[in-house]
């Protein structure tokens, strides 16, 4: 009878797991080459990666093509419309932090194998994060993200800020993790099940229990953290600087979206019937994290710092959405997926030419990139193409990004939503303060030191920023593209 109920159990869809598989192939693939050939396998180990992330976006190409809803392990894990836009949204923004890794890596002299594989390994958690419905299943996913990723922020170890980096990362991310499982455990506690589907049965009702609102808040405010929401923010300027630049533009970019992935699927399927608790938390992060962000990004002489307060702005955009989910309804969703879409290629695209311009002029400082366009005219134009579609100029992809969360804005049509409607557009000034600051010593101040020597682009960080240019330029002209790959609120109230 035993053997009979084994052979009964479900199988597996290994198509499902495909994309995971792939990549965890590829992961272990990197260990056993630095294993066998050690020192000989640094050439080959950033091809690998890149190929095992690519090789990975296969099976999610396959099963978009396919249009079947897959759900395993009693609803914990989902293979659906949003969990593949997200998968291939991670899967590429990791290939463009691998080609932004190649030169940097291997010029810094660090453990160029243990790099990638610990970069893969926090890719494999995003993937896992994409699909996860059930807390024990996102949680786990979660940490996977995120160890590797604090053993990243110090790569830098014999750097004066390296260590700091990621100590800081590391405390402040414990701390928040405990605080988001404390939060879980009571969620548990109410609904009897972690699957996300049973708690929103669970907590909705006329009136939010004590309970129920203090579990939300520790959730949320776990996820904040990650999202570098204020006030949970102030590990990220220090870590983003600190951090060698890649994993910088690795955090700012798909941790960040990690973090706001795990947000809507328990914003809107775990916590969909608390508006009324949801909504006046984010309503009150999204004002303070865009608003402190930018006055904050206005005082910085560093661009690396200039662009991780623009982080935690662009954030609070991001935000925005979410304080209007109850009345936004299917718009919100779209708002935030579209938004993560378009921030990934134009901030990775911007840390790409920091990286470029700092090989030549060995600084950080915004005065050092005074009169970039009379030396290296194509990083002054592809640079102005990022900061400013991170403004929102037309028609570069950010003006999408930020019409869907005004649409969403607008569709709500309460008080509150006019009211951080209008916090949400002086903001977006405010911030075009600090890029059209870059802006202006590019194009208009001398240069910085009197050396207008070239500057040599390795053709891994060329084609990176290729594909981000491309990218942000097509979102802006062509926003239907991405608009389309945006729209999966149907797949995610499943």
């Amino acid at each position: 009878m035993m053997l009979l109920a084994v052979f009964d159990r479900p199988s597996i869809d290994w198509h499902a797991f495909a994309p995971e598989t792939v990549l965890l192939s590829a992961l272990l693939l990197v260990l056993l080459l630095d294993v066998i050939f050690d020192e000989r396998a640094k050439r080959i180990i950033p091809t690998v990666a890149g190929a095992g992330l690519l090789g990975a976006l296969l099976p999610v190409v396959t099963l978009a093509v396919d249009g079947q809803d897959r759900f395993m392990f009693g609803g914990a894990f989902a293979v659906d419309d949003a969990a593949l836009v997200l998968k291939a949204l991670f899967l590429i923004s990791g290939y463009v932090v691998v080609l932004l890794s190649i030169d940097y890596i291997r010029d810094g002299d660090y453990y160029e194998n243990e790099y990638y594989t610990l970069l893969m390994s926090s890719l494999l958690g995003m993937l896992m994060i994409a699909s996860s419905r059930d807390l024990v299943s996102m949680f786990v996913a979660l940490e996977l993200l995120s160890i590797p990723a604090y053993m990243l922020a110090a790569w830098r170890k014999g750097g004066p800020t390296s260590n700091e980096a990621g100590i800081k990362y590391y405390l402040m991310g414990v701390f928040a993790s405990a605080v988001m499982l404390y939060g879980m455990s009571l969620l548990y506690g109410v609904a009897g099940s972690t699957t996300f589907a049973d708690i929103g049965l669970a907590v909705s009702g006329e009136d939010a229990s004590p309970l129920v609102v203090l579990a939300i808040l520790f959730v949320v405010v776990g996820f904040a953290f990650k999202v570098s929401a204020v006030p949970f923010h102030a590990w990220a300027p220090d870590t983003y600087e600190g951090a060698p630049t890649p994993i910088t533009a690795f955090l700012a970019v798909a941790s960040k979206a990690a973090g706001f992935v795990a947000l809507l699927q328990l914003v809107f399927v775990a916590f969909v019937g608390r508006p009324d608790v949801v909504e006046p938390l984010f309503w009150v992060l999204a004002a303070l994290t865009m608003t402190v962000g930018n006055l904050v990004a206005l005082r910085q002489e560093n661009i690396v710092r200039m662009l991780a307060y623009s982080g935690v702005a662009q954030g609070g955009f991001m935000l925005v959405p979410l304080a209007v989910s109850g009345d936004a309804g299917d718009s919100a969703i779209t708002a935030v997926v579209t938004y993560l879409i378009i921030y990934a290629f134009m901030n990775l695209g911007a840390f790409g030419v920091v990286m470029a311009v700092a090989r030549k002029t060995r600084s950080g400082q915004i005065s050092s990139y005074g009169g970039l366009f009379s030396y290296a005219p194509g990083l002054a134009v592809a640079m102005t193409v990022f900061l400013a579609s991170l403004a929102g100029i037309p028609p570069l992809g950010g003006w999408f990004a930020k019409f869907v969360v005004i649409q969403s804005l607008f569709d709500a049509a309460t008080v509150s939503s006019a009211v951080l409607g209008v916090i949400f557009a002086v903001n977006t000034v405010i911030a075009f303060g600090y890029y059209a600051r870059v802006l202006r010593e590019m194009w208009f101040s001398p240069v910085s030191d009197g050396d207008s020597t070239p500057i040599k682009v390795p053709a891994a960080i060329a084609t990176a920023l290729v594909l981000t240019a491309v990218a942000t330029v097509a979102s802006g002209v062509l926003p239907q593209l991405v608009g389309r790959f945006g729209d999966i609120s149907t797949s995610l109230a499943l």
